[in-house]
């Protein structure tokens, strides 16, 4: 995202009512906004507007916000928040392991909505953040991170990471065998308080592992230090 540009926000709910609210509390914060009432038009609006982070309610008749979530990954790796009366834990996770950023459960805290896209917007734009060159290489043994580039290969192959995944493994690649705990991942990949951060970072962690290594249950890098946390070993 070009931090001289107006964050540019869709948001896609089939209630009319919640889109004109989330308008109202983001307009008021700056924020440009497109409202949509269904995702139909989804891709097309992400491109033709250059949208920067995606509102998505998860209850939607026919194109449902799962579906409407997998469309987006396909093509772009912009923040996704998913909006839903669904609040149990397994509900979060499901939307978290389609590669959805962060989930906000309907009824919503009007400050809570607002500080959850100033904190995602704030981590795409550090993401896209241009990095000097020096040490741009990690290897480990079949697995190559290239930080300048950002891409990881695994055996020469390409491997496609949501941003959130990419974070969280540069951040325990980057200083191999130290452990971090999951209030200290949370801390440091979301810039704000941990809430919930054993079994967010634990979905994340699943995910990350099933892309890069060869035995995700017998991970050779993502390894697990029980009862303190993560670890990447060379």
């Amino acid at each position: 995202m070009d931090n001289n540009k107006t964050p540019h926000i869709l948001v896609v709910d089939d209630e009319k009512e919640i889109c004109d609210l989330i308008e109202i509390y983001l307009t008021q914060e700056g924020f440009q906004i497109e409202k949509r009432y269904n995702a139909y038009t989804i891709l097309r609006d992400i491109e033709k507007f250059k949208i920067d982070l995606v509102i998505l309610d998860v209850m939607m008749p026919d194109i449902d916000g799962l579906e409407a979530l997998e469309m987006i990954r396909e093509k772009y790796n912009i923040p996704v928040i998913f909006l839903s009366a669904k609040s149990s834990e397994d509900d979060k996770i499901v939307g978290l392991l389609k590669g959805a950023d962060d989930y906000i459960a309907k009824p919503f805290n009007a400050m809570e909505l607002v500080a959850r896209v100033k904190s995602q917007l704030r981590r795409a734009s550090t993401y896209n953040r241009p990095i000097g060159e020096a040490n741009s290489i990690i290897q480990a043994n079949d697995l190559v991170i290239d930080t300048k580039k950002k891409q990881v290969l695994l055996d020469g192959e390409s491997v496609k990471l949501t941003r959130i995944e990419y974070q969280i493994l540069i951040l325990l690649a980057s200083d191999p065998e130290t452990v971090y705990s999951t209030e200290d991942i949370f801390t440091k990949i979301w810039k704000e308080k941990p809430t919930n951060a054993n079994n967010t970072i634990m979905v994340h962690i699943r995910k990350l592992r099933e892309k890069i290594e060869r035995e995700p249950r017998k991970p050779r890098h993502v390894k697990t230090v029980w009862g303190i946390g993560y670890k990447f070993s060379l």
